[in-house]
């Protein structure tokens, strides 16, 4: 690996870090002077700007000549993964995440919507042209509601926004536009130079393309969710922070997998391992989120930490499945028939319990 590699490697990462600043400070403000909660603009403008890189790359790969399909759909499945179990399981390690409740009506149960239908279109070994049109067509009905919502419910959050002084730089519009443009176009450039730098790591040690878009590629493309989530929770902006994770992966599924299935010449093929495993595994781990979310109100640390703990656990088995490593049969043993059904009753007894609160409130 070329000095130049290893210097862009390292010029991304500070330039991930300046680009969230700028974009989880201007979007909090452009909220607050929209009348919008910084849920919504946590869910479209934050969420899809910061989703730009995975779109980027699954076009590329979809549209490459010799075949890009399992790193366009490894880098929609594994983002979504990554999202969900590393940044929300960071974010919540760095302080408990409140969860609005449209977010448990609403944006959740469509990201498992979103979730399922990508494996009901995988099921047959291609996500087709048509496939792909329906799924970006689903984004735009559910960008539109998320708009109606925002009208109708106006400024509904109960964190507080950082307002600017009405004589400060940043109190303008222009001002909090060109914060929120920077900060993404910060966030996109450093995330592809640090991709790079991983890809070409993992291609030394001969690691196959659908892993490398699985873990590398996916979570280096999700460098600026983790970087927008991760300082917005470090600020307080909670809904944010909640708000990019769903609304990026729902941009996933809707938009990235959707283009690039529209665009590829034969759609995007699916591999047998993405099919028997990884697309389930990305359901589940959407799935998961539902009762979390409704026991107690948000993420606590300690769900956090069994977030981050499934994600390791989870990038192993990849590691180990491409090695075919003797060790691998009892892994799977031990996560199938331990670590997944404790905490399955741990969920279970925990949503039972809040539901019994509840009803002993309402008496």
């Amino acid at each position: 690996m070329s000095a130049v590699t290893i210097a862009l490697f390292v010029l991304g990462l500070v330039l991930l870090v300046v680009g969230a600043e700028l974009l989880v400070n201007g979007a909090a403000r452009l909220a607050a002077r929209l009348g919008i909660s910084p849920l919504v603009i946590g869910l479209t403008v934050v969420a899809f700007g910061t989703s730009a890189p995975e779109l980027a790359v699954s076009v590329s790969a979809a549209l490459s000549p010799d075949g890009g399909a399992d790193v366009a759909l490894g880098n929609v499945v594994g983002s979504n993964i990554f999202n969900v179990l590393f940044i929300l399981g960071v974010s919540a390690l760095i302080a408990p995440l409140l969860v609005q409740r449209q977010l448990v009506r609403f944006d959740v149960p469509l990201m498992i919507v979103a979730s399922a239908a990508c494996w009901l279109m995988a099921l047959d070994g291609t996500i087709g042209r048509v496939d792909g049109i329906v799924l970006f067509v689903s984004l735009l009905v559910y960008t539109f509601l998320l708009l109606r919502i925002a009208k109708r419910d106006g400024q509904s959050s109960d964190e507080e926004v950082p307002l600017a002084q009405p004589g400060s730089m940043t109190a303008k519009l222009p001002v909090q536009l060109v914060m929120v443009a920077a900060g993404l176009g910060m966030l996109v450039l450093g995330s592809g130079w640090l991709v790079d730098g991983a890809v070409a790591f993992a291609r030394l040690f001969g690691v196959s393309e659908l892993v490398i878009g699985l873990t590398i590629v996916a979570a280096g493309t999700s460098l600026p969710e983790v970087a927008t989530s991760v300082l917005a929770a470090i600020r307080g902006q909670r809904d944010i922070a909640v708000g990019n994770v769903v609304g990026s992966n729902i941009f996933n599924v809707f938009c990235v997998l959707g283009i690039s299935a529209a665009v590829a010449p034969n759609g995007v093929a699916v591999a047998p391992a993405a099919l028997s495993f990884d697309i389930p595994v990305m359901t589940a781990v959407a799935v998961s989120c539902l009762p979390l979310f409704i026991t107690g109100g948000g993420l606590a640390r300690w769900e956090g930490a069994l977030f981050l703990f499934y994600y390791v656990a989870y990038t192993a088995y990849l590691i180990l499945a491409s090695q075919q490593h003797a060790a691998l049969a009892t892994y799977g043993m031990l996560m199938r028939y331990v670590a997944l059904p404790l905490t399955a009753i741990t969920l279970l007894l925990g949503l039972v319990l809040e539901l019994k609160q509840r009803r002993k409130q309402a008496a």
